[in-house]
């Protein structure tokens, strides 16, 4: 492989040659050489193809699975539109995958300074708080951390959580009707445990986003902060001009 630019890495030089070809001339779901083709097709070691590939996996441009080899990701999939009310398990629906939700941790406990803060608490106030594993066709795609007051669903329980979305029990057992959701989003890295339950590498990027969510009467019901995978998940807003 000649070498464009003697400051350039020989991986970055690979990483920006197999782009290119994924985005001109592969589809959705090809497979791509194995390490040792692409190391003897371009004269480089096994260790500088495999920075190169683990780089295209970090930007989501190629997925690998074990024992089958590595696949160019479908980057085209649709975005998750902000301005629209937000659940989980009805836009995967909507996109023709099976949701799934496991549920991490479930418990009640005393709210937080900050929790308290986000839910229009007192220090002290006590809340559910939950973790949860977002799947879509057994792929994670979310971990969530979610609080409720704990007044306004009292008797709730992880076998109804398990059972039915969260938004449905809201409005169908504690009718609890939803009005609005503020939603911001950042970029990040993943950490810790969420890196692991994503199956994805520590540092691996991802959003995170901070949701809460307003009742009919203006009082905050939820307030959820979660991890997304980068590489699974797209965001739009649409602006309309009055």
């Amino acid at each position: 492989m000649a070498t464009t630019s003697r400051k350039q890495p020989l991986y970055d030089q690979l990483v920006d040659l197999l782009r290119e070809k994924i985005e001109n001339d592969m589809e959705p779901g090809d497979l791509l050489p194995s390490e040792r083709e692409l190391s003897e097709r371009y004269g480089l070691s096994r260790t500088t193809v495999r920075l190169a590939l683990k780089e295209l996996e970090t930007i989501g441009l190629i997925s690998r699975k074990h024992g089958k080899g590595t696949f160019v990701s479908d980057s085209s999939r649709e975005a998750t539109n902000l301005m629209g009310a937000y659940s989980f398990t009805e836009q995967m629906r909507g996109l023709g995958r099976v949701p799934k939700t496991v549920i991490l941790e479930f418990e009640a406990l005393e709210a937080t300074k900050s929790v308290a803060e986000h839910l229009r608490l007192r220090l002290g106030d006590r809340v559910f708080r939950m973790r949860r594993l977002r799947l879509a066709d057994d792929v994670p795609m979310m971990v969530e951390r979610t609080y409720l007051p704990e007044r306004l669903f009292a008797g709730l329980t992880r076998a109804e959580l398990a059972a039915h979305s969260l938004y449905d029990v809201m409005e169908q057992t504690y009718h609890e009707k939803i009005r609005q959701a503020d939603e911001e989003f950042y970029a990040s890295i993943a950490r810790g445990s969420d890196a692991a339950d994503l199956g994805i590498a520590e540092g691996a990027p991802v959003l995170e986003l901070v949701r809460t969510t307003y009742n009919v009467k203006n009082m905050v019901v939820e307030y959820t902060h979660s991890v997304a995978r980068a590489d699974q998940f797209k965001y739009k807003v649409t602006h309309l001009r009055s």
